[in-house]
């Protein structure tokens, strides 16, 4: 393979991985605990929503309700980062992207 080959081919991979990219930043990821919250936050690490039942929403339930939120976040900060991960191996073979 000559040079222009490679470069044409680091460019389309490039290409690739930006819509990938781009992609996961509008995916949407949920996740529920403990039955009384549910967090939804979009592959841009952005919370879209926030969810607590009713029924959980009282003084002694303070507590555990802030507990849950800190564990959703960062389960979901972690799916979301084991998906980038996915996309940069499948498509260049590392899981830290083309390390360009």
């Amino acid at each position: 393979m000559n040079m222009q080959q490679m470069l044409m081919q680091a460019q389309k991979m490039q290409r690739e991985l930006n819509k990938a990219l781009s992609d996961l930043e509008s995916k949407e990821f949920t996740i529920a605990k403990g039955g009384a919250i549910t967090i939804t936050m979009l592959g841009s690490h952005e919370i879209k929503a926030v969810d607590i039942k009713p029924d959980f929403l009282d003084a002694e339930n303070k507590d555990m309700i802030e507990d849950l939120i800190v564990i959703a976040h960062k389960e979901l900060l972690e799916i979301i980062e084991n998906e980038r991960g996915d996309i940069n191996e499948k498509i260049t073979g590392r899981r830290t992207g083309m390390g360009i």
